[in-house]
């Protein structure tokens, strides 16, 4: 009877169904990580949406932007502050807001302003004002002293097109300066500054960036799937991607782990035959 329920115990498999782990899929950096950051972006949401994105997918989220100058009228600001930082996401102002405040001559008020809110983050762009590399300079190192900083290069007019050698150029300089994240222009539409018209990416220029600063600090502005399914089976699962809609953070990391017939090609070999049988 001993000798049973030995036996018994010995062959039985507690399973998570919650956790399965029979797949042999990329490794990925955890929460909170530098390299592999998904960074999503926030047009207007409503508390509650926000609220529902994080429940779903938190995990698979690191920085939320709030696009643009939505920061300075949403009401439910402080709210969302609150939700993000209880799930371990960084909140990030957009840079337009912040070029807006410099050109207005206001570039202090708007940083006690967002410390005083809770930004861990901030944005510091030249895209649609047009601002000295010096300056540009002069405020990612007065910024770095309170925020994380993500600096963006490339500019949002599509008639624009820096070399590759500029936006090189451009995004060592921010590092230098103090930027934690280089982002890579591509704005909300994908049509612009990383991609061309029709949303292709010009590889020129991500190569050059990451040769210049490397994987962890290049975060490439990527909205659309075929976009973010190129820089992943180039780069690896653990690219770091923006400019991603927050319903589709749970549908990108499974873009980076090789689970959607567009980065199938990404997985590495498994340890199991077709079959399913264990090879050794």
């Amino acid at each position: 009877m001993t000798g049973q329920s030995s036996r018994n115990h010995t062959s039985v498999r507690v399973l998570n169904p919650a956790e399965p782990d029979f797949l042999v899929l990329p490794q990925r950096t955890r929460k909170p990580r530098r390299c592999g950051i998904s960074h999503v972006l926030d047009n207007g949401m409503s508390v509650s949406e926000v609220e529902r994105r994080l429940q779903a997918a938190a995990a698979n989220i690191d920085v939320w932007k709030f696009g643009w100058g939505t920061a300075y009228v949403d009401p439910s600001l402080r709210e969302k502050l609150e939700l993000l930082a209880a799930h371990q996401v960084l909140a990030c102002t957009g840079g337009t807001l912040l070029e807006i405040s410099w050109r207005q001559g206001v570039l202090d008020r708007f940083m006690d302003w967002a410390e005083a809110v809770g930004f861990p983050c901030v944005e510091v762009s030249c895209g649609s004002v047009e601002m000295p590399r010096a300056d540009k300079d002069k405020i990612i190192d007065a910024a770095a002293a309170r925020f994380l900083v993500l600096s963006e290069v490339g500019l949002k007019d599509p008639r624009a097109t820096p070399s590759a050698a500029q936006w090189a150029a451009d995004a060592r300089a921010d590092v230098e300066a103090g930027a934690t994240w280089v982002l890579t222009e591509g704005r909300e539409s994908g049509t612009v500054g990383l991609f061309d018209a029709e949303g292709e990416v010009r590889a020129d220029i991500a190569d050059a960036v990451v040769a210049a600063v490397g994987l962890e600090a290049t975060l490439f502005e990527a909205p659309r799937r075929a976009q973010q399914a190129w820089l992943i089976r180039r780069y690896g699962a653990d690219v770091n991607l923006g400019n991603i809609q927050p319903a589709e953070a749970m549908a990108v990391e499974t873009l980076r782990l090789g689970l959607r017939s567009d980065t199938i090609g990404a997985v590495p070999t498994h340890s199991r035959s077709r079959t399913g049988v264990e090879t050794p």
